[in-house]
């Protein structure tokens, strides 16, 4: 991760984009979590050329998305709201129906 001394310096000065390597170190976890965060959509980076930067208006964000709960989705109500039913009758009917022999 470079110079220890450098990173805090990086760390004190506020910058408006950080290395995903820095956005670990404040997050306090790993670099691939982070990559994995961007991977998900969850972390939205910048691309600057080929490099990526996190802005820390980002970090806020993901971090104030996981302190609130989350809005439970309107698919997933309705399923808890359909009886269970084991009935599965007619469940091959469509797949495989004998050939007609003459």
């Amino acid at each position: 991760m470079g110079d220890p001394q450098r990173l805090r310096d990086v760390l004190a000065s506020d910058s408006l984009l950080l290395t995903p390597e820095e956005a670990a170190q404040i997050l306090r976890i790993g670099r691939t979590t982070i990559y994995a965060l961007m991977k998900s959509g969850d972390l939205r980076p910048v691309h600057i050329g080929r490099s990526c930067r996190l802005s820390r208006g980002e970090l806020e964000r993901y971090v104030n998305r996981l302190q609130s709960p989350p809005a439970p989705p309107a698919e997933r109500e309705r399923r808890r709201s359909r009886a269970i039913t084991t009935d599965q009758g007619g469940l091959f009917d469509l797949v495989h129906s004998p050939p007609d022999v003459p």
